[in-house]
């Protein structure tokens, strides 16, 4: 028993993943709000202001001004949870994600002709998750707090007024603190134990991007986002509801992981000087995560034993996600925007569990910019998210049984200010 929750515990610091962000499987999708009206959309093609350092670090030698962009987003989430929920009784509540902010800043400083420099900050992958003490789901994953801070220094280098292309490496900071209830064999669902951990750690990963213009009124761009190879260390608390070798104790734990590599394609299209179009797919390389192996520094008595390396099966797949957007110019000061994205889910109906009560899902976004100044931008966007309905049957000697039907949706808004020197 103590194994399975200290599995599932573990096991979220890759599984993370919910309907509540706007990518697939544990990404999120809001490093831009420019990007973010058109439904990212023209993400790799368009390059509006410093963002583009994530967008496509190719875009940087289209700004022609020294500048700076940060905003933020919010995800305002929503689950309708029905069903039996868990033989051992408890609530089936929906709306387990907290309002969850997603920060993000650039900065881009053009050298000369052909050379440009920037940096940006930002957070590519993250879920907060809290099904509460009572909720039937608590077995299965009560909290998960991940995230994923990434630090880029990028360069691009223009080689004429065609094409260009640009680096950055990546410094990928992960952290998470991660729960789950443990049963009570002798009074199942009262007086339950808990598991927690927290764990951390730092990896390089890059990005690489080409832009080119086709045609006066057509850019194609193409981004590569290198897959990142973690270890988290941490430390494992265990409070059981009954005496034993592991109740109240600290011991050490890690555990493998890579956050996938994705390629991002997209076209902006200028069909005049104020409609212009985008559209844009990203394939993700979900199929990494086969499974979870989780190795535990468990004390000498135990050691050697099937406590001392754990395996769970996770059976993800790649995904596609595919975008198309539009913007209208005003005037001199204003510009409006639109998006649709349809985006697959790594998960499949075998695998699916309460950390990962995810489907296919439809973005429909709006967003619009200010310029009052030449020199400064307001940016805002907002996105409403909807899922397919999906079910989650999951059954365990250890933890009894959970089903349950989740209908998912999410409102995301965001705000960025540029401002250019």
């Amino acid at each position: 028993m103590k194994k399975v929750m200290l599995k599932t515990s573990l096991a979220v610091a890759v599984a993370v993943a919910s309907s509540q962000v706007f990518a697939a499987g544990f990404a999120l999708n809001e490093q831009s709000i420019s990007s973010m009206g058109t439904g990212f959309a023209g993400r790799s093609s368009s390059a509006e202001d410093a963002s583009t350092v994530f967008g496509n670090p190719a875009g940087m030698s289209r700004l022609k001004r020294e500048q700076f962009t940060v905003g933020g987003a919010a995800v305002i989430a929503k689950s309708d949870i029905s069903g039996r929920g868990s033989n051992l009784g408890g609530e089936t509540d929906g709306d387990m994600v907290p309002l969850v902010g997603v920060p993000m800043g650039y900065y881009v400083k053009p050298i000369d002709d052909h050379w440009s420099v920037g940096f940006g900050v930002y957070v590519p992958f993250g879920l907060v998750t809290d099904y509460g003490s009572d909720d039937a789901a608590r077995y299965w994953g009560k909290k998960s707090h991940v995230e994923v801070v990434t630090f880029q220094p990028t360069v691009s280098y223009a080689f004429n007024d065609k094409v260009s292309i640009g680096f950055g490496p990546t410094i990928n900071r992960i952290k998470g603190e991660l729960g789950s209830s443990l049963i009570n064999p002798f009074t199942p669902g009262r007086n339950d134990g808990e598991v927690k951990i927290k764990g951390d750690d730092t990896a390089v990963g890059y990005n690489i991007g080409i832009l080119v213009q086709a045609t006066d009124s057509t850019r194609l761009g193409l981004t590569y986002h290198s897959m990142v190879d973690y270890k988290l260390e941490g430390k494992t608390r265990v409070s059981t509801p009954l005496i034993g070798p592991f109740n109240g104790n600290k011991f050490d734990a890690s555990l493998k992981i890579k956050t996938p590599e994705s390629v991002d394609f997209s076209v902006t299209h200028e069909l005049d000087d104020q409609w212009t179009l985008y559209a844009g797919s990203t394939w993700t390389r979900w199929s990494r995560l086969k499974d979870i192996t989780v190795q535990n520094d468990v004390p000498a008595p135990l050691a050697g034993s099937a406590f001392q390396t754990i395996t769970e099966e996770q059976n993800w797949h790649d995904t596609w996600a595919h975008a198309i957007g539009a913007s209208y110019k005003v005037n001199k000061e204003w510009v409006l925007r639109t998006g649709f994205t349809v985006d697959q889910s790594p998960t499949n109906n075998h695998d699916r569990s309460p950390r990962i009560p995810t489907g296919d899902r439809k973005v429909f976004s709006l967003g619009a910019g200010w310029s009052p100044t030449d020199d400064m931008t307001i940016d805002v966007a907002y996105s409403y998210l909807w899922e397919e309905d999906t079910k989650v049957n999951q059954v365990s000697a250890t933890k009894g049984s959970y089903q349950a039907k989740y209908e998912n949706s999410a409102h995301g808004i965001g705000a960025s200010l540029t401002y250019r020197f």
